[in-house]
């Protein structure tokens, strides 16, 4: 395959100038399109086809939410306070059907809050992210690869197919339409998209994210790496059915030792990092978009698509919005993958050895966040800029290769947006999304997808930006990293709600980003809201059970499924301890006053590593005096440098010491200029 084909229609677009931006967009009534049910349903994650998490419901705005009140609370699991909760709940007919921490299935009635009936799974635990209800079932998944139907009214297992060859099918939403199951995979050596037949559980197709010998896109793998090449669609497509496609995108591609490691993968690569339009009922090829050739940054944008109808150039366009971890949206013609608001291909820095792609794509209008991490000097505010860069690293831009010494690049692979789930306002235009400032640093010596290193603030904020434009219409920052599951959903009262990692579920204006309510769940949000119409009156619903990504168990969990009405009858709950969000050393809490530098815990020989402080962690009270140790044993100078705050920045040769005395409670993080994946901590308490 030559590139001149891979990128036809990119150049062509490129040339188009940016429009103004405008204001306006189609009206609330097209919320039918992509076959949405009425109103008074909420019957897929996603909330239509089109993945827009829009609700046309009226009874809830701007001059009331204030009085928007708890109507009822479900402790779906009797007080589960552990797992991860990383599902959206649907509504169909009067009843809310959620997934648990523990992969059970609990169908809850709309206007009550009542258990009607709960599925209890039998195959272990499961992170899931939400049912499909269709034909009278709905639609879970299990372990070892099982898709179950259950039925509607009673939860009772009407059949189960085991679905295997195809990588793992358990994590990723169902979505069902006439008759067909759409099914993503997850975290596999090799993935594919399926459809899968909703009366029988019988795989009608399957695409693979990395093509086999004979299939198109083969020969942009070198070799056959294509063979334990990743690219697995790890999140739920949208469906188009007038158009006869569904749209994947499928994640990052995988060689060598990790993510990170292009260097035995030579070529572009497809379709890891790419958008797809398969036709859903053959599951045959139509047009691909591949957002990042030979991805060496774990950066795919595998978010599910939205798919909208807005006016480009004074003429009405199919489109759908692409993109995430980037911090780039890619509006594409979703009838064959063109680019009307220009995209193009731009000149890369290049590292021979891990087989960089020259070029990248860019919308011409650019991204939406910040595309490097910037030097904020030692002792200024703190948290400060929160896309600042830790200290001693090489900092680089988007898109700057690696090898063995860690770059430090923004969004970051946990940053951008990820896969929180956008939506599209059909009132004001704009598709909205919560993402995050999550810095990683990018190496062969990590083997994963790189490190978050310790030390950085963990936030975030939300963006709304034009789908006619690309352009931002306004962002706000926020406390918290929004990246992971925290989904938006927007109303036709030109309301925007969105829940955090404290437990608070936010409403603010869909124009300006102004908060205009809050209320505390009791427990973190990685999810998105839904509305919907149960027994005459309208609701508001989310479940709040927290997970373990960005924060780790300093998240607070549980198993809360809430809906709320205007003039609700429940108050907030406590809040619960808020996430911790500078990333932790690795280490429990030592009590000591000294720190040796460039040796683990019970490191014998000199270390590199992350855990390289001996403590990572120590204990000390206000006034103490700590000594900094470089190990007699190292082989050359070393030194710590304390971030943000400044307080001290110093090399020492083999054997050398330096003491500081802490004078004030809180934490203080310091690397080594030598080496500085060495992060620890000295936790200062007192008065």
């Amino acid at each position: 395959m030559n590139r001149r084909t891979l990128l036809k229609g990119v150049a062509a677009a490129a040339a188009v100038p940016a429009p103004a931006l405008t204001r306006g967009g189609p009206s609330a009534a097209d919320l039918n399109r992509f076959d949405t049910p009425g109103d008074a349903d909420f019957p897929k994650v996603g909330g239509n086809l089109g993945n827009q998490n829009y609700s046309g419901l009226r009874r809830i705005n701007p001059g009331n939410v204030r009085g928007l009140r708890g109507a009822w609370t479900n402790s779906v699991e009797g007080g589960l306070r552990t797992g991860n909760s990383q599902s959206t709940a649907v509504a169909v007919d009067g009843v809310l059907y959620i997934e648990s921490a523990l992969g059970n299935v609990i169908a809850v009635d709309g206007v009550t809050g009542q258990t009607r009936w709960r599925y209890e799974q039998t195959r272990g635990a499961l992170t899931r992210r939400g049912v499909a209800v269709g034909g009278g079932h709905v639609f879970t998944k299990s372990n070892d690869n099982y898709v179950i139907a259950l039925d509607q009214h009673t939860g009772q297992v009407v059949w189960e197919r085991q679905i295997n060859g195809y990588g793992n099918i358990e994590k990723v939403a169902v979505v069902y339409h006439d008759g067909l199951l759409f099914c993503g995979t997850n975290d596999g050596p090799r993935g594919a998209a399926l459809a899968v037949d909703a009366r029988t559980g019988e795989v009608v197709w399957h695409f693979w994210g990395t093509p086999g010998p004979g299939e198109f896109g083969n020969d942009t793998w070198e070799g056959d790496s294509w063979a334990a090449g990743g690219a697995t669609p790890w999140i739920h497509p949208a469906v188009d059915p007038a158009l006869g496609l569904t749209y994947w995108t499928f994640g990052n591609a995988r060689g060598g030792n990790s993510s990170q490691d292009g260097s035995a993968r030579g070529g572009q690569n497809l379709f890891a990092n790419s958008l797809v339009a398969l036709d859903l009922r053959t599951g045959a090829y139509r047009w691909h978009f591949q957002s990042i050739h030979h991805d060496i940054w774990d950066m795919d944008n595998v978010m599910s698509p939205v798919l909208a109808d807005v006016r480009i150039h004074g003429r009405m366009r199919k489109v759908v919005v692409y993109g995430s971890k980037s911090g780039m949206y890619f509006i594409l013609d979703r009838t064959d993958g063109t680019a009307p608001l220009g995209i193009v291909e731009r000149p890369v820095p290049q590292e021979p050895r891990q087989k960089t792609w020259p070029t990248q794509p860019f919308p011409v209008q650019g991204g939406w966040t910040e595309q490097r991490v910037v030097d904020q000097p030692l002792g200024t505010s703190v948290p400060g800029d929160p896309n600042r860069a830790v200290p001693n690293y090489v900092r680089g831009a988007l898109y700057d290769p690696h090898w063995d010494t860690p770059v430090l690049s923004i969004p970051g692979h946990g940053g951008g947006a990820d896969w929180s789930h956008l939506s599209f306002s059909h009132r004001t235009g704009l598709v909205y999304t919560g993402f995050g400032y999550v810095a990683a640093a990018h190496s062969l010596t990590e083997a994963a997808n790189g490190l978050r290193p310790p030390g950085e603030y963990q936030t975030g904020g939300i963006v709304a930006v034009g789908v006619s434009t690309n352009r931002v219409r306004w962002k706000r920052r926020m406390p918290y990293s929004l990246a992971h599951g925290n989904g938006i959903l927007t109303t036709a009262t030109d309301l925007m709600f969105i829940g955090q990692p404290d437990g608070n579920l936010l409403a603010m204006d869909a124009c300006t980003g102004r908060e205009l309510w809050r209320f505390q769940t009791g427990a973190a949000i990685s999810s998105s809201p839904i509305m919907y119409r149960a027994g005459g009156r309208e609701y508001l619903a989310v479940y709040a059970g927290g997970t373990s990504i960005p924060y780790g168990n300093s998240a607070p969990r549980g198993d809360f499924l809430w809906a709320f009405e205007i003039g609700g009858a429940l108050g907030p709950v406590p809040a619960p301890p808020p996430p911790v969000i500078r990333r932790p050393v690795s280490g429990g809490p030592v009590e000591g006053t000294t720190v040796v530098i460039g040796r683990t815990a019970t490191g014998a020989t000199e270390s590199f590593g992350v855990a390289s402080m001996a403590p990572t962690h120590l204990r000390v009270p206000v006034g103490a005096t700590v000594t900094f140790t470089n190990h007699p044993g190292n082989a050359g100078p070393r030194g710590v440098t304390q971030f943000f705050e400044g307080l001290f920045d110093v090399m020492l040769a083999p054997g050398e010491s330096f003491t500081y005395t802490f004078t004030r409670a809180g934490e203080y993080f310091f690397n080594d200029p030598a080496s500085p994946r060495s992060t620890g901590k000295v936790e200062v308490y007192g008065p």
